[in-house]
């Protein structure tokens, strides 16, 4: 199989134009080639009236030798990589193990669930512990608070099968380095689980929401079936850790039930709002420091300005569907903002995990055909600058942004609310414009200016203005700002080694995911929800006595 990049053809090419370019590139008739299948599509809109899609492609050829010769010069030519995954330390290395013995995982969010599948996969037989509830039956808490203002402290975005992903735009690209192709693992087992086909090639793939519930019911069904064990409603109250010095040993779990679960291999694929176990995990002795992490606000502006400014005339094109945008601001107080998960065609949505606080977060569908598009314009911030001292530091100050934004939104859990041009400017805002907030239960219209610290505050005025010149139109008047936006990233990092990523401190205890401060969205989590169940795998093996490190 060759691959062959860089085919380049117009928006609007017909199909039979592919497969055309494809031969003269590879300077051979029709008869010669075997099959093709597109590997990724991505598109070039520098240019808004000839916008370029852009191919990778593997084709199968009749003399592949002859045509990598004469093409050894074409730099888009080349073997294509073996992409198909391996597991590692596999059954056959872990018959002699103890089959008592199985690894917890804590945690159903994309890290939860692919260290799972994977476990479950070599035959270890994970069990699955998860605080929240089944997706259903949380999708029905989250829409009630939504509607109703009726918050379920272990039951909303953040809480529940599926993790904070379930309620987002699904996104699931990343900028991780991925020289194992794990990434193409999750896409795969995703299709599996109902995902459409096209997320195996387009550039940016997404779900949604809807139809990621589907697809962790499914998944789940699969855990199982392979003897994993799922139990919902189970919250890790304490972890079981014999100490001896500075090291130590995970020998349980405890659950909020008073139920101790043994296990020597535990999987903490937590997410970054479970505030209440870092606390846990900091008392017990685990190694934790603090991390930089960002906060801002949602903007929300009419997708189709957006689309027409990244398209022209080309916006509304099925291709290339609803446009988005990534914008960075260097401002003048040395701070760098910047737009961060950004919901093309979708909505605010309320995003607090603990009552009296307020938070927001971006969420969209697979159709992305919401009225508004919306991202986080948010500032970063380092323990180093702006919350120095104790590990857990940014965690309160999250907590004191969120309860600032539910008192500065009324006490109820609406939101507080500020157009931008007010913003900017520097004045309360008493009316909304054209843009129509998305936010539910519902936006309270203030002035922002005391929800973030001041240095945020300034660079973001400066930051409004600037964007205008990357997104035209941008810089609108009636755009609106809903605040806060604080669960950008994990605020800490449950720091493990490089070698078998166990904790620093604590054998047995393998920190994954977001929650961790190792992945950030969807993909880059179920990647480390991966590398997590490998290594949990190959010390398993080691542990009895069984050689480790090959693959299957």
């Amino acid at each position: 199989m060759l691959r062959i990049n860089e085919l380049k053809l117009p928006l609007t090419h017909e199909e039979a134009e592919l497969e055309a370019a494809l031969l003269a590139r590879l300077g051979i008739g029709k008869d010669a080639l075997r099959g093709f299948t597109i590997y990724k599509r991505s598109y070039d809109a520098r240019k808004k009236s000839a916008i370029v899609l852009i191919y990778s492609i593997h084709a199968d050829v009749a003399d592949e030798a002859g045509v990598l010769a004469r093409l050894q010069h074409d730099m888009h030519v080349m073997p294509a990589p073996d992409t198909d995954y391996r597991f590692v330390a596999g059954g056959e290395q872990l018959q002699g193990h103890d089959r008592n013995e199985r690894p917890v995982v804590v945690g159903t969010g994309p890290c939860g669930l692919f260290a799972a599948l994977i476990l479950a996969q070599m035959g270890l037989r994970p069990i699955i512990l998860e605080r929240g509830k089944v997706v259903r039956e949380r999708t029905v808490d989250t829409f009630g608070f939504w509607r109703k203002r009726e918050l379920n402290p272990e039951s909303n975005v953040q809480f529940g099968e599926g993790g904070a992903g379930t309620f987002s735009d699904g996104k699931l690209y990343s900028q991780i380095k991925d020289p194992k192709h794990y990434g193409r693992k999750v896409l795969t087992e995703f299709v599996k689980a109902g995902a459409p086909d096209e997320i195996m090639y387009v550039s940016k793939p997404h779900i949604g929401t809807f139809r990621l519930v589907k697809m962790v019911e499914q998944m789940r069904e699969n855990i199982i079936a392979l003897g994993g064990e799922y139990r919902f409603s189970s919250k890790v109250v304490d972890v079981d850790i014999e100490r001896d010095g500075d090291s130590g040993q995970v020998r349980a779990v405890v659950l909020a039930s008073g139920e101790r679960i043994a296990t020597r291999h535990l999987v903490l694929a937590i997410g970054h709002s479970a505030r209440d176990t870092f606390e846990m995990l900091y008392e017990r002795g685990v190694y934790i420091e603090a991390k930089p992490f960002s906060i801002g606000f949602r903007v929300e502006h009419p997708q189709s300005l957006i689309d027409n400014a990244r398209f022209g005339a080309n916006a509304g094109n099925k291709i290339l569907g609803a446009a988005d945008y990534k914008l960075v601001h260097h401002a003048s107080n040395g701070r760098s903002v910047y737009s961060f998960c950004m919901c093309p065609g979708g909505t605010v949505v309320a995003a607090a995990s603990e009552p009296g606080r307020v938070v927001t977060n971006g969420m969209s569908q697979y159709s992305r055909n919401e009225r508004n598009a919306n991202s986080a314009i948010v500032v970063g911030i380092t323990p180093e600058v702006d919350y120095p001292g104790h590990p857990l530091a940014g965690i309160a100050l999250q907590r004191r942004l969120e309860e600032g934004a539910f008192a500065l939104g009324g006490g109820n859990y609406d939101a507080p609310g500020q157009l931008m041009g007010d913003f900017v400017n520097g004045r309360a805002s008493s009316a909304l414009g054209a843009v129509q907030p998305s936010f539910t239960p519902a936006v309270h219209l203030t002035d922002l200016a005391g929800a973030l610290p001041d240095y945020a505050i300034v660079a973001m005025r400066e930051a409004f203005p600037a964007f205008d010149k990357q997104i035209r139109g941008f810089y609108r008047a009636d755009a609106l700002l809903t605040g806060v936006e604080t669960r950008t990233s994990s605020p800490i990092r449950i720091k493990r080694r490089d070698d078998d990523l166990q904790s620093l401190n604590t054998r047995g205890l393998f920190p994954a995911g977001e929650g961790a401060g190792y992945a950030g969205g969807i993909l880059s989590a179920a990647v480390d929800g991966i590398k997590v169940a490998e290594a949990v795998a190959l010390s398993m093996a080691a542990g009895a006595g069984a050689g480790a490190g090959a693959r299957l």
